[in-house]
């Protein structure tokens, strides 16, 4: 992910890492269902203390931006992409669909783009 901190920036840490997936999902490089690094893993790679990478991940949660499940991790929702919800779940429908019919991923998307281009 590229997210890259100005220790001499006036804006702390927490809030350029929280301001950066933000916009990230905003302008599509993050998907909705995308799934974020574990807080551990992202605030090593940005040498940042595990605490300040996990009070962004919070704050995007309470903006509705993220959703955290667990041991699943924290994924990107459809709020923070500009997707619909409706537009999430049919394609979320479609493919537990297609993979119940044993339709590989990449014919599945094949298929979805032929009827996009119909």
């Amino acid at each position: 992910m590229d997210i890259t901190i100005d220790h001499d920036s006036p804006v702390a840490p927490y809030e350029q890492v929280r301001l950066r997936i933000a916009a990230l999902a905003a302008d599509g490089t993050l998907a909705a269902g995308a799934k974020l690094p574990p807080v551990r893993t992202l605030a090593t790679d940005l040498g940042l203390a595990a605490n300040t990478v996990a009070r962004a991940y919070r704050e995007l949660e309470q903006a509705g931006l993220v959703a955290t499940h667990g041991r699943a991790g924290t994924v990107i929702t459809a709020k923070a992409t500009g997707t619909s919800l409706r537009a999430q779940r049919a394609a979320t429908t479609y493919a537990e669909q297609t993979r119940a019919l044993g339709i590989p991923a990449d014919q599945a998307l094949a298929l979805v783009k032929a009827a996009l281009e119909a």
